[in-house]
């Protein structure tokens, strides 16, 4: 049986050929804001990463408080090769949740969101709200003490929000305190919840994507800009990005390997300097900046119900953007500049700090 032969067997059974004739079709606008487009597929190819690392890990890993830690433990030091797909998972979770903020950004100042692909972006975020979700139910589960005592904070946030806090935080901890039942159920979200609900947005983002194309930003005459081949053109620079990616990862997982910390105990005071992860650290800070009391309300449930709203305001941000309205389109830009230079500024502070 040769090539041909079995391309014609899956072309008669599932269409290849139609499929790889779209591809073939699909084109790329070229102009000087082109790089832009690189990060979705580089974030894609980093969850291909995580994907692939995360089901490595499973064959070792033991979700209970008594051998969670220790499996852990045995996987850096006993597996081979354990200790590199360990780091690569956890750099590339890093990463990953990095090129996503850039990609959202960059969509953002493109005004990418604008009809037809209102419900491109509102996937887009959705997908952004489920990195970090998985970001935060993976850091619990090496059953660390840096772990334990940052999901306990984390939840008692979550556990203030007006009317669903409680509930909220129950739901989260699957009791009252952070407890094995925690990381049981922390687990279950990882590696089933979310990544059963990512895979289907994916595939949802990825068609409307193909069924409206690459957007031209504002300024850009979209009948005079060149384009260029999606196959082989755009992609076989999508795949020098991703060298570079494994490149990088590879690099950091082996320069500087994901420490495993000591193992997490519930009667231990927490640790001094205790703070989330990067891409938490903004809304970490802000909230010890708010004081204790704004009028008669409580200054963290204020701060809370602001994120809240602003992550609401990024849902419906294609229909709160009208191209027709220039001077509703340039408040747009000035709040999305200053939100990107507050994530900045208070990230430093909170690693300096």
């Amino acid at each position: 049986m040769n090539a041909e032969t079995v391309r014609l067997w899956l072309d008669d059974r599932i269409g290849i050929g139609s499929i790889a004739a779209v591809a073939r079709k699909k084109e790329i606008p070229v102009h000087r804001h082109s790089i832009w487009y690189y990060f979705g597929g580089m974030t894609l190819f980093l969850f291909s990463v995580q994907v692939g690392t995360g089901i490595l890990l499973l064959l070792y890993y033991r979700p209970s408080a008594e051998t969670a830690f220790e499996s852990v433990q045995f996987i850096v030091t006993e597996v081979k090769f354990g200790w590199l797909i360990r780091s690569v998972h956890s750099w590339s979770a890093n990463l990953m949740i990095a090129t996503l903020f850039i990609h959202m950004f960059s969509v953002f100042f493109m005004k990418a969101y604008r009809r037809p692909r209102e419900m491109t972006w509102v996937s887009g975020v959705l997908l952004l709200f489920l990195a970090v979700g998985f970001g935060f139910s993976g850091y619990l589960l090496p059953w660390n003490k840096l772990a334990f005592f940052a999901t306990k904070v984390g939840t008692e946030i979550a556990g203030v929000i007006p009317l669903v806090g409680r509930p909220m935080l129950r739901f989260l901890r699957g009791g009252e305190d952070v407890t094995g039942a925690t990381l049981t159920r922390f687990f279950g979200f990882h590696v089933a919840v979310l990544p059963a609900i990512t895979t289907a947005i994916i595939g949802a983002h990825l068609m409307l994507v193909q069924m409206h194309g690459m957007s031209v930003p504002p300024g850009v005459d979209n009948e005079k800009v060149k384009r260029m081949k999606f196959i082989p053109n755009f992609l076989l620079r999508d795949l020098i990005g991703w060298v570079l990616a494994i490149g990088a990862l590879a690099a950091l997982a082996a320069l500087f390997p994901w420490e495993l910390g000591e193992k997490a105990d519930a009667f231990a005071s927490a640790p001094a300097g205790i703070r989330p992860e990067w891409y938490f650290l903004f809304m970490f800070q802000t909230l010890k900046f708010i004081p204790a009391k704004i009028l008669f309300f409580d200054g963290e449930v204020v701060g809370i119900l602001a994120f809240g709203l602003g992550g609401l305001m990024l849902f419906i941000l294609p229909f709160l953007d009208k191209p027709d309205k220039p001077r509703r389109k340039t408040v747009i830009t000035v709040i999305g500049v200053i939100v990107v230079i507050y994530i900045v500024v208070l990230t430093i502070i909170g690693y300096l700090g």
